[in-house]
């Protein structure tokens, strides 16, 4: 049986024959259950596999995010933050080589230590630990070297996202609803989206980025990322997008993810505002370590790169698909021009919460 899709979805699912192969590599005992875990990627297919006294995920790379040195780079990270006891799943090795990916035929394999754990609360606590966790993150990692080439790209001056702007017209104006003023609105929300990038990229540029100490950070630092027991991080997972940049990258993603405010209603009724609650105790306790206390140069740029983040996370889908999580791209970017205003207008401010 070939890997593929179940009949009726694009999920790609595991074979009987290549499942047996694989799992015949590791050594974990008698399996008393399998059942497909339907997370993340759907090029990528997970399952949950059950031992006597085990839990395990097993996980095919999807194509594109198999290149074997940037498996391994991650794969190091990961192994080193393990042996300093930071909250990860381990991966698991192979049962001749100990090699923590399997590769057969054309794909990449990974078996991971299942760990037990509930979704972000949005509580404040819950909000403290994952900045908490993020400060022991950079720590540990401040002086690691890897023996593979770490990426640098980001959302931060990035070229990809300037071209998403300047390809967005085109994509609503052809899969976006027929509307009289759509034109319109198009080109001025996209006007405005590539003013307030390069106003964020420039002020950020000024605050001296660039002579910043670079380490490696984790890119992704969100609450889907993060398996929690109560308000307590037990888990950190996807380190995909990890690469080398200031710490301050993370921080400000971190800082934008925890304290930003959606809702299940249509995006104009969604708050401008973020959390600022959640903000402050996201970056308060980021700084509750003694050795990860930000400069006010990071400081004042936190709230612009923010502005950076929200405008990248929209401009990359919308340019390819003109929608948001199914939601209409141009009514997305008219929600997301609100928030992009709001912290503009509370730049200052924000950076003093921090500080105070």
């Amino acid at each position: 049986m070939s890997p593929g899709p179940r009949p009726g979805s694009d999920r790609q699912q595991f074979g009987a024959f290549e499942l047996a192969i694989v799992l015949s590599h590791f050594d974990i005992g008698p399996i008393t259950q399998v059942n497909e875990f339907p997370r993340g990627s759907r090029k990528s297919p997970k399952l949950l596999i059950q031992t006597d006294d085990s839990r395990y995920l097993l996980k095919r790379r999807a194509p594109g995010k198999d290149d074997p040195y940037r498996v391994a780079f991650c794969h190091q990270l990961q192994l080193y933050l393990a042996e300093k006891h930071f909250p990860l799943p381990h991966l698991i090795g192979t049962r001749k080589s100990n090699n923590s990916m399997l590769q057969h035929g054309q794909s990449t394999y990974e078996l991971f230590e299942h760990i037990s754990g509930t979704a972000y609360d949005s509580s404040l606590d819950a909000t403290a630990d994952a900045g908490r966790v993020l400060s022991l993150f950079h720590k540990l990692l401040r002086d690691f070297e890897s023996s593979y080439e770490a990426p640098e790209g980001s959302y931060h001056e990035s070229s990809t996202v300037t071209r998403s702007l300047e390809a967005i017209p085109a994509t609503l104006l052809r899969l976006g609803p027929a509307q009289a003023d759509r034109e319109m609105r198009v080109e001025r929300i996209v006007a405005f989206m590539s003013d307030a990038y390069a106003d964020a990229v420039r002020r950020v540029n000024e605050a001296g980025m660039s002579d910043w100490p670079k380490q490696i950070v984790h890119s992704d630092w969100h609450p889907g990322n993060m398996l929690f027991r109560g308000p307590r991080v037990v888990a950190v997972i996807d380190y995909d997008a990890a690469r080398i940049h200031p710490r301050v990258l993370d921080i400000a993603n971190g800082a934008l993810q925890f304290s930003i405010i959606g809702g299940s209603e249509g995006t104009e009724q969604w708050p401008d505002y973020p959390d600022v609650s959640r903000f402050k105790r996201f970056l308060r306790a980021y700084e509750g370590d003694p050795e990860c206390v930000l400069s006010r140069a990071e400081v004042a740029a936190v709230p612009w790169l923010m502005v950076e983040v929200l405008i990248a996370e929209c401009a990359i889908p919308i340019a390819g698909t003109g929608v948001f999580a199914r939601i209409d791209g141009l009514t997305f970017l008219e929600m997301i021009e609100r928030k992009v205003c709001w912290i503009q207008k509370h730049a200052d401010e924000l950076a003093s919460m921090v500080e105070a």
